[in-house]
């Protein structure tokens, strides 16, 4: 890839004004404040990377930093942006999108048609290179938002007015006809690169409003969150497949860690009437200890799951982590309400796709309406179900809380809280909005042990340090 030239000053984008080393460190510095773990070694490694590899092939730098400075899969979409910010392809427009800007039509809608036609020509011939030149035009020529002074550039503006998804069934008509299976293999290709092109648009907004806003704020502000910092409650449905995905690599390691909580309680308390009974053989000086015996058994699990609006997502993951936890316990039970109590627990070992939609399509989960209460829903507890909780059953209560300003039912939970062995109540929403509006999630908390449970970090925390093993 030849060398970007910065149009501004005449500078080529691998001699940044501020320097590479403190453009790396303010890199690694971003990356960190995203969540990945970039440390001193890591910097160094990268360093060295861009020194050996050099500044003429961004390409290659891209990949030969992600190899320094990313260490898991889920990362790498955070890296790449973080990249975009730090070594941009260029500055201001691109000199293709100069060279095109006379040929546009000056009337907007004239405008956005010849666009969309070079995309359909880019996308019928299947051009790499003319789709990223077309991704800068395209953001250059309908992506500006704002007056002089705050002027900016927005990929979901440029998306909304050049609609590349509009243009995939006659892209598969021009394409010919192969019959039902080549059809079907040629959209999904034209899907595929129809979503290549958005996320070329995304970049190419991020890369121009960078150079108005400055990257640290485009850095904290428009680059998405890895898998394991974002939040349960704004996670659409693209986010959620990829925390679906990060089931299996995260119940692998938590269950690492759970064994290993295992082993060390195993060692158990320190038998003092056995460690002095040994101390007689060395003139009552307790040289060995001598530890009580474990209890081989393990933890009971019930779940007790909101599915309703929301926060339907957040149960939705932890029923799943949990049904990928379930050898750590001797037995998962999982109850699932919005104002109505009934077990699930066959609906989740099944391990349907979408388990939530099963979930409320299948089992009892409303009455009369379809708001969430809680309150019914403890009592429903209470009343049917308090025989699958006993002194060796960890219960889990998975929801916001928010009762819609009905009963919250506080002696049921006790009665739940005090058959069980502990219960603790996981809450999706920021602490500071415990207790507002319809909350009673401050009520709640009174009575068991409420942690924020916003990210699958604070989850795996949870689940590492405080669920009973």
């Amino acid at each position: 890839m030849p060398v970007a030239a910065d149009v501004t000053h005449g500078t080529p984008y691998g001699a940044p004004s501020d320097g590479l080393p403190a453009r790396l460190v303010a890199m690694v510095g971003a990356l960190r404040d995203k969540g990945i773990p970039c440390g001193t070694s890591e910097t160094v490694d990268a360093a060295r990377v861009a020194q050996v590899l050099g500044l003429d092939d961004r390409g290659r730098l891209r990949e030969g930093l992600a190899a320094a400075l990313v260490r898991r899969g889920g990362q790498r979409a955070v890296f790449d942006a973080v990249f975009d910010l730090y070594f941009p392809a260029g500055v201001g427009a691109t000199q293709g999108t100069r060279d095109g800007e006379d040929d546009l039509p000056a009337d907007p809608d004239d405008r956005v048609e010849r666009l969309r036609e070079e995309l359909r020509d880019a996308l019928v011939a299947r051009d790499a290179a003319a789709l990223e030149a077309l991704a800068e035009r395209a953001v250059d020529a309908l992506g500006r938002v704002g007056g002089e002074g705050n002027r900016s550039f927005s990929a979901l503006q440029t998306l909304e007015r050049l609609r590349p998804q509009t243009l995939v069934a006659a892209v598969v008509q021009e394409r010919g006809d192969d019959g039902d299976l080549g059809d079907r293999l040629v959209r999904d290709e034209v899907r595929r690169d129809v979503e290549r092109l958005k996320a070329l648009v995304a970049a190419a907004a991020r890369r121009r409003a960078a150079e108005l806003r400055g990257r640290e704020r485009m850095a904290t502000y428009a680059v998405p969150d890895p898998a394991e910092r974002q939040d349960f409650l704004t996670t659409n449905l693209a986010q959620f497949a990829a925390l679906r995905a990060a089931v299996r690599p995260l119940s692998r390691k938590l269950a690492t860690r759970l064994a290993a909580r295992r082993r060390a309680a195993r060692r158990g308390e320190v038998d003092v009437r056995r460690t002095l009974r040994r101390s007689m053989s060395t003139g009552g000086v307790p040289i060995r200890l001598v530890h009580k015996r474990p209890r081989p058994s393990r933890p009971e699990l019930v779940l007790l799951c909101d599915v309703s609006g929301s926060v339907a997502g957040f149960s939705g993951f932890t029923m799943l982590l949990v049904r990928a936890l379930a050898d750590q316990f001797t037995r998962v039970r999982v109850l699932a309400f919005v104002n109505v109590t009934d077990e699930v627990t066959m609906l989740v070992q099944e391990g349907r796709p979408d388990l939530v939609t099963a979930i409320q399509r299948e089992a009892r989960v409303t009455g009369w309406h379809g708001s969430s209460d809680y309150g019914e829903a403890l009592a429903d507890v209470a009343e049917s179900y308090l025989d699958a909780i006993g002194p060796r059953t960890a219960v889990l209560v998975l929801g916001d809380g928010r009762n819609n300003y009905g009963d919250p039912n506080l002696a049921a939970l006790q009665r739940i809280r005090d058959r069980s062995r502990r219960t603790f109540w996981l809450n999706p929403e920021p602490r500071g909005r415990w207790g507002s509006g319809d909350s009673c999630a401050d009520e709640y908390a009174t009575v068991v042990e409420m942690h924020e449970c916003r990210t699958i970090e604070q989850l795996s925390r949870f689940i590492t340090h405080l669920l009973p093993v």
